[in-house]
């Protein structure tokens, strides 16, 4: 008996060693309105001690970190630690890990440090992060640790992280994306009207895109007045002095900017990602994905001189640098702008008529082949290739100093865009003719990163005796009306999705869309299936490009609610995320309503979105107002002539797009109308049925459906038995600022107009409309 005492308090004195051995480490965050200046013009913005972007937080690894969290806002806030593992409620997940902090409270955020690497945190309550919610997150290791890398993890280390500002409220960003707007397209300069394809020799590139029913090309969603580093423009870190060496911790806290990182001293190794230990790897560039993390090294050449690290977003409408020495600025290369109507003829060889991608035999992942590479002039030297299905090694100059296959840029840069069909064109390397490629150009020596190239310093093998859940997700979207889903569903039309502690979830997804997804997985970490086997990289987040399969795994280890959806902010809000639930969790007390909770979150990426526009015409007014989401439409459009012969008429139509692509929606619809006509005047519409245009008040049922050249057909019934058939478009791009519309309809109704963007929310119009005749007036847009 006495011997069990002994061992009982010798294991009680134990306990409480390791206990008192683990450090807490506490910050208290602040989170308060603020005003701010990066334009010249003052606007509201969300600071956290008074500072954007957030203060970093450091821990070391073996920690307990606590962190008190004051909401001073009139609004629920939350801070997500990004890449982390920890307890489930302390995710940071509004409505699904925990419920938000409320105006006036605290929170605790309180979790042990298990892992290390460079990591970020953010608001993950709607739009905030935009705002300024966004911080470098560091985990040291251990200098005991058995991964500390000496000539790496002894550097010294630069916490970075990139970010942009636009002077619109972030809310109305997202309203007018879901409103088609061009004002983003104007400010950046890539309007791609059919003045600029013709000026380009691109006419037919132009009408192709449209006859299959695309908007212009893009890599970006949004304009952003400034772009950022660590919250500056520019700044220098000059206490570096030649051959020194830099570790360079990158966090990309954008909320939807990928950004290229090129430094003006020369090449740039990679030595970590998403946290997590890579072998070294030396590259000339890199894109960095929304919510990735990168840590490279780079070297101050030589004295007297300060070296660019630059940071250039993907639409490269702007830059901005870290100098890094002391002295004179030597600054990186700028990155030219992009060649749109290249862009766009590839991806009309790429695009079928019904919507979806066309298979090219291609096995395309891990970044190896980017797309968006025929729009790259600086790279327009590089290798070229004939698409006849075959290629021909024999006219090859491949000179083993200049080609490493190993890290070669799969490029599709130099295609003779004239000869591609894609349709003919199989891209199996084993019959590639490679008589017309040159790769002797010193462009072609350019190495950019992509996953490929990545692998572990460790083995990161998951146990192979468990079960494996193999998943498949299809990335789905609707650039038209800017809906992001995954299996063509948004959150809030999908239910959890349940795993099982202990085994090993499989997932391949597949990018069936035109813009870049960066994946997160909250809670975890994931081996990305690149070739590498036994020593595939660990990430948490995946960018997979248009037309790629890549897959990942990970050991179901944790326990509670997880989210999964692309980390660009206005695609997650717009529905493209998935919550993956262990079963039989546990209960979390921060959630007493759970299932609730999960229908607020549901709701929260599946917002109704208003607009609404008049035309002050010297003919009448005439607008529409419409609320949206990812299926539904309630609408409404008006006619106001200013005498009784011109009259009023009202239609309303509540509708559900179907479909994938969304070009047909079924709706009811409510007409009222009233104008005076001559006495024994009558009207009959082309199928010979009398017109009720003097007065009418019917309901109807119809649908709309958008043809070839993105023109819209109505095909509509009424209840008196009436019948009309209408095509129209109000968006035809002429210039830059210049919009054509028509109608044209069976009850002998026509109209044709011109508008001129002016501004955001302003145009000047001019019209002309069978009934009301000539008008010339003031566009006012919402």
């Amino acid at each position: 008996m006495r011997n069990n005492t002994i061992i009982l308090f010798a294991l009680l004195l134990l306990t409480s060693s390791a206990i008192k051995a683990q450090k807490v480490v506490r910050y208290d965050l602040y989170v308060r309105d603020t005003i701010v200046n990066f334009t010249g013009k003052e606007k509201r913005a969300i600071a956290v001690n008074g500072q954007i972007p957030m203060p970093t937080l450091t821990f070391t690894e073996g920690d307990i970190a606590e962190i008190n969290v004051y909401n001073e806002l009139k609004e629920g806030t939350s801070l997500h630690w990004h890449g982390l593992y920890l307890p489930n409620k302390e995710d940071g997940v509004p409505y699904l890990t925990q419920m938000p902090i409320k105006p006036g409270t605290e929170h605790v955020y309180r979790f042990p440090i298990v892992q290390s690497g460079t990591h970020w945190y953010h608001s993950h309550s709607g739009l905030q992060e935009q705002m300024g919610m966004y911080g470098s997150l560091i985990l040291k290791k251990k200098v005991d640790d058995l991964t500390f890398r000496k000539g790496i993890d002894d550097l010294p280390q630069v916490p970075v992280i990139l970010s942009e500002w636009t002077d619109y409220k972030p809310e109305n960003v997202h309203r007018m994306l879901h409103n088609a707007s061009d004002w983003f397209a104007i400010k950046k300069g890539t309007t791609q009207s059919y003045a600029e394809a013709i000026k380009e020799g691109h006419f037919k590139t132009k009408l192709t895109n449209e006859w299959k029913r695309m908007l212009a090309m893009d890599v970006s969603d949004v304009y952003y007045d400034k772009f950022l580093i660590n919250g500056k423009t520019e700044s220098q870190l000059s206490q570096f002095k030649a051959g020194d060496k830099v570790r360079l911790r990158i966090s990309n806290g954008g909320a939807s900017s990928y950004f290229w990182l090129t430094y003006g001293g020369g090449k740039i190794t990679v030595v970590a990602n998403d946290g997590n230990d890579v072998v070294p790897v030396e590259v000339d560039r890199l894109i960095i994905g929304v919510s990735e993390t990168y840590d490279v090294i780079v070297t101050v050449p030589d004295k007297d001189t300060s070296y660019a690290f630059l940071a250039t977003p993907e639409d490269r409408t702007k830059s901005t640098s870290i100098y890094i020495g002391e002295g004179e600025k030597k600054a990186a290369d700028l990155l030219p702008k992009l060649k749109y109507f290249e862009g766009m003829k590839m991806m009309n060889n790429m695009m079928n008529m019904d919507g979806t991608m066309d298979d090219m035999g291609m096995s395309m992942s891990m970044q190896k082949m980017d797309m968006n590479t025929v729009m790259y002039p600086e790279l327009s030297a590089s290798p070229k290739m004939e698409m006849d299905g075959k290629m021909d090694h024999s006219k090859m100059n491949m000179k083993s100093e200049e080609i490493d296959h190993s890290r070669m840029e799969h490029s599709m840069a130099g295609m003779k865009s004239d000869k591609m069909d894609m349709k003919d064109a199989k891209m199996d390397h084993a019959k590639m003719d490679h008589s017309k490629m040159d790769m002797s150009s010193k462009k072609s020596k350019m190495v950019t990163l992509n996953y490929g190239m990545l692998k572990s310093p460790t083995k990161t093998t998951l146990p192979k005796e468990v079960a494996v859940r193999e998943l498949r997700f299809e990335l789905t979207g609707n650039m038209n009306r800017y809906v992001w889903s995954m299996d063509n569903k948004v959150l809030s039309e999908s239910d959890k999705i349940l795993i099982k502690k202990g085994e090993v979830v499989r997932i391949t997804l597949y990018n069936n869309s035109m813009m870049r997804h960066p994946m997160h997985l909250h809670g975890h970490d994931f081996r990305v299936l690149n070739g590498k086997g036994d020593y595939a990289p660990l990430k948490n987040v995946l960018d997979i490009m248009p037309m790629e399969t890549d897959v990942i795994e990970f050991e179901a280890n944790a326990d509670g609610d997880w989210f999964f959806h692309c980390h660009i902010l206005y695609h997650m809000m717009a529905g493209m995320n998935r919550v993956f639930s262990y079963e039989k969790s546990a209960p979390n007390p921060l959630l007493p309503n759970k299932e609730k909770a999960y229908k607020k979150l549901q709701a929260e990426s599946n917002a109704l979105h208003f607009m609404a526009e008049n035309d002050f015409a010297t003919n009448g007014n005439d607008g529409q107002a419409m609320l949206q989401n990812a299926r539904w439409s309630f609408g409404t459009e008006w006619r106001l002539g200013y005498h009784d012969e011109h009259g009023y008429e009202s239609e309303t139509h509540i509708g559900r797009y179907i479909g994938r692509n969304q070009w047909f929606m079924p709706f009811i619809g409510f007409d009222a109308r009233y104008r005076k006509l001559d006495h024994g005047e009558v009207e009959e519409n082309l199928f010979g049925q009398s017109s009720t245009k003097d007065k009418r008040l019917q309901v109807s049922l119809g649908f709309n459906y958008t043809l070839p050249l993105l023109v819209v057909a109505q095909a509509e019934v009424y209840h008196d038995g009436n019948v009309r058939f209408q095509v129209m478009r109000e968006d035809i791009p002429l210039t830059k600022r210049l919009r054509m519309a028509f109608m044209v309809n069976t009850d002998r109704e026509y109209m044709g107009g011109l508008k001129y963007i002016v501004g955001k929310n302003m145009g000047i119009t001019t019209h002309y409309d069978s009934d009301m005749g000539v008008g010339f007036g003031l566009n006012l847009n919402y």
